[in-house]
């Protein structure tokens, strides 16, 4: 039988297939993914830690839907995704390098197009994501939104994965360990 480890997101049960990453690291491993009933009750969740931000960005691809439901629950129109590769219709938009992630290993790149840039820019900005472990994808998030002309106003997660728990810049529905 394969591992799983067992959270309650703010009521909501999640069990959680245990992975063991490359470096060895093993991870409870969250997937809003095909979820819509955890991803509606963790994005109502967020929305309710968000209220007062003017807009929203995550990364994609797992914060998208998260996002979304977030977005919808302000009443905002749009939310910006900064992307990990740079699309043909991003060619006049901003980008920034920042360093490996847990589950990636290798420096990464965000990119933003014009578009989601004048979605942020002057506005209070909330950041949405699903997981914040070693905080180098946030970093990169941070950077864009900064870049962009926006003020960072929240940086909210769903799960604090290890010593990300621990931070005082961050707001979080539930922590998991790193196994």
């Amino acid at each position: 039988m394969d591992e799983i480890f067992k959270v309650d997101i703010k009521g909501f049960n999640a069990e959680l297939p245990v992975l063991t990453l490359p470096s060895g690291v093993k991870i409870a491993f969250f997937n809003l993914h095909g979820a819509p009933a955890m991803t509606e009750h963790c994005g109502k969740e967020i929305a309710c830690l968000a209220k007062g931000a003017e807009a929203i960005i995550t990364a994609e691809s797992k914060g998208l839907q998260l996002a979304h439901v977030v977005a919808r629950e302000l009443g905002h129109e749009y939310y910006a995704v900064a992307r990990k590769s740079k699309k043909l219709y991003m060619q006049d938009g901003i980008e920034v390098h920042y360093g490996s992630s847990i589950t990636t290993g290798k420096e990464q790149e965000l990119y933003l197009s014009k578009h989601d840039e004048d979605v942020i820019r002057g506005k209070k900005v909330a950041i949405v994501d699903d997981v914040v472990s070693t905080g180098e994808s946030l970093k990169g998030l941070e950077e864009l939104v900064l870049k962009a002309g926006g003020i960072i106003y929240k940086k909210l997660f769903v799960l604090a994965e290890g010593a990300a728990k621990d931070r005082k810049d961050i707001e979080y529905l539930a922590a998991i360990p790193l196994l």
